[in-house]
């Protein structure tokens, strides 16, 4: 039996689970609020509008300013009852003034019911509040007040006064005892009806079904959508990088629809291009590897025969082909195996302070026979003696694979110039040459292995092609800055920077 797996669920697929589990939880809010939170809301609105409409009435009988027209106005807009008391002497005693603008809010004013409102508030310092259910007999009496009022209004011909049984009410009462001046005690009493919910939420809760289940409706169809919509560029996007890891290097990657999309298709699209140069890079770097490899094999090899089957060709000449050959299939295995250290990270560095400008001169010693043989000039300048602190055998070598590249590629003056010079607190050394000059947009370029501006594969005069690799990889490790100027036609000018240690004057200056 197969075991259910989540990460083989499609991401259309989650996006529709996710957001029919949202409209889930939203219509499960919406039910919860409505069961259990509306009517405790509902009794707190009302308690709030009664404390506004009590504070109202209450200045207007302590400045005894427009008393009847605030009762009236305040009872009418917000159908409350509102009745007001003397009090001199303790208990309120009759009623001065009242207004009600709905039957289910009289009160039914017996002397027992309004001592006891009376007391609680002196009790509770002056004011009190309280919710008071209604039975059918207190019904009954509202109704029949209701009746007594409308047949004195001037048309008592459509007295039609309804009011269920079967739905008592709650009210909500607030008491205060107020000052009118400084002798003149009144009291008021504030009726409120809570509205009876039972039918009320009966009425909602009938709405709200058909809303969730026009909601679910509504919430499937957009999850549906939204969902294809969200995914689609995904899956383009992982159509697109499954060809990239079958090396096809032909795919676009365009999908569009939200810019984090559209950034990871930007960012494929130039991994895309960097594995193809690099692919190519490697098929070229192989070539050129079994080029240099096979040339001086063969080499060795010919020769060697020549000297085994040949009588008199086992001469000092021959013997020196077959030594420069291996010397040269010698350094280029070196080579490789120090670039293959240098980007594995298995070189480690040996600081120490030693003199940069006695470094540069020992490598000259190296170039005695190119220059006096083929006539190659090599010129440096400095003005300083440099000390730095570096490990001295590769940043020699760095220098060395330099001035060989430079050689390389010197052009016709066969003239090389290598120059020391203070730049603040760090050394610039510069290697320049006269030759052909790389384009500025091979520049990036002529760090990778083994790779060749003119595209044609051709064996250097000295090295084995990649020194310019080795030169990055051991100043990467030193944290030096370097790079390259170079103009088509007249020449290049590679150069890198390292801290000094300290400074004097040259030998020659001070000679």
């Amino acid at each position: 039996m197969k075991t259910f797996n989540k990460k083989f669920i499609p991401l259309r697929s989650k996006l529709l689970g996710y957001f029919i589990v949202f409209g889930a939880i939203i219509l499960i809010v919406l039910w919860v609020f409505q069961i259990f939170f509306i009517k405790p809301l509902y009794t707190m609105s009302k308690s709030r509008n009664v404390e506004n409409c009590m504070n109202t009435i209450s200045r207007a009988v302590e400045s005894n300013k427009n008393v009847w027209l605030t009762i009236d106005s305040v009872a009418s807009h917000y159908t409350l009852s509102v009745y007001l008391f003397n009090s001199g002497g303790g208990a309120p005693r009759d009623v001065v003034m009242c207004s009600y603008d709905n039957p289910a809010t009289l009160l039914n004013v017996e002397r027992k019911d309004v001592l006891h409102f009376y007391e609680n508030a002196i009790d509770n310092g002056g004011s009190y509040t309280t919710v008071e259910q209604n039975d059918e007999r207190d019904l009954e009496k509202r109704k029949l007040e209701m009746i007594r009022r409308s047949a004195s209004s001037a048309d008592s011909s459509n007295i039609n006064i309804h009011m269920s049984k079967s739905d008592p009410t709650e009210n909500m009462v607030s008491a205060k005892v107020v000052w009118q001046g400084t002798s003149n005690e009144k009291f008021i009493i504030i009726t409120s009806s809570i509205t009876p919910l039972n039918t009320t939420l009966d009425i909602i809760q009938k709405q709200l079904l058909l809303v969730s289940v026009t909601f679910v409706i509504l919430s499937i169809v957009f999850s549906i959508y939204a969902s294809k919509r969200i995914a689609k560029p995904i899956s383009l996007t992982n159509r697109a990088a499954k060809e990239l890891a079958r090396k096809n290097y032909d795919i676009e990657f365009n999908a569009t629809g939200y810019l984090e999309v559209e950034e990871l298709n930007d960012t494929l699209q130039a991994t895309k291009t960097e594995l193809a140069a690099t692919e190519k890079l490697q098929r070229e770097l192989i070539a050129n590897i079994s080029h240099d490899l096979r040339t001086p094999l063969t080499m060795i090899t010919g020769y060697a025969e020549v000297m085994r089957d040949l009588p008199g060709e086992n001469t000092p000449e021959n013997v020196q082909v077959i030594i420069d050959e291996a010397t040269r299939l010698s350094t280029l295995v070196n080579d490789l195996l120090d670039l293959s250290k240098l980007q594995s990270g298995a070189v480690k560095t040996e600081m120490k302070n030693f003199c940069l400008t006695d470094s540069i001169r020992e490598i000259f010693k190296r170039y005695t026979k190119l220059i006096e043989q083929d006539g190659y000039t090599l010129r440096f300048k400095s003005s300083e003696e440099v000390t730095i602190c570096a490990d001295e055998l590769r940043i020699s070598q760095v220098i060395y694979n330099l001035v060989n590249n430079a050689v390389n590629h010197c052009g016709d003056d066969k003239t090389v110039i290598i120059s020391q010079k203070i730049n603040g607190k760090k050394v610039l050394v510069e290697i320049t040459d006269h030759g052909e000059g790389i384009p500025a947009d091979k520049l990036p370029y002529i760090w990778d292995r083994y790779y060749k501006v003119d595209k044609e594969h051709r064996r250097g005069v000295i090295g084995s092609g990649l020194g310019l690799s080795i030169v990055k990889g051991i100043l990467d490790t030193h944290n030096a800055r370097f790079g390259v100027r170079s103009t088509p036609g007249k020449g290049s000018t590679f150069w890198f920077e390292l801290d000094v240690v300290s400074t004097e004057k040259s030998r020659d200056d001070r000679e």
